[in-house]
């Protein structure tokens, strides 16, 4: 079976929105693919996973998906150290999750060991997301640790 090509913050998104177990993982106006790769990582946590830097099989439906490219912005107005670019931004983040991590481009793991090294090593998160507001860093690593708990509990 061939492997779920993500993102490393795209699956830190997908296990941070399980800190909630009501969540429901819909269609995005986007076009984007969360949902469809949620719900087969959730279907078996021992699904094979390549983590990729680039676009991947979230970005590959998704409308600002231009080429290699990813055509969205983001807004910057709370972080003016932050790239305009969300394809740039984003690539900031993975490359500190990596690092954190431990991985690489194309490293494989499954979902299941990649929410354990999480678990293991994220740590205090706040030099990953270093240019959003310490509040909401805050929130977002006491949603993600709930998340990995419910992840690895399913």
């Amino acid at each position: 079976m061939t492997a779920i090509r993500i993102k490393p913050h795209h699956l830190i998104d997908i296990i941070t929105e399980l800190a909630d177990p009501e969540v429901e993982f819909r269609p995005s106006p986007y076009g984007h693919a969360v949902h469809s790769v949620a719900e087969a990582v959730l279907a078996d946590r021992d699904a094979a996973l390549a983590m990729e830097l680039g676009i991947d099989d979230i970005c590959e439906p998704c409308k600002h998906h231009k080429g290699a490219l990813c055509g969205d912005t983001i807004d910057t107005s709370f972080r003016p150290d932050a790239p305009e670019s969300k394809m740039m931004w984003n690539l900031r983040i993975d490359e500190r999750w990596c690092e954190r991590l431990g991985i690489t481009q194309g490293s494989e793991v499954t979902a299941r060991e990649f929410a354990e090294l999480v678990r293991e090593r994220a740590g205090d998160i706040t030099d990953i997301y270093r240019e959003i507001p310490a509040e909401r860093t805050r929130q977002r690593a006491e949603k993600l640790s709930a998340g990995i708990e419910n992840f690895l509990a399913g």
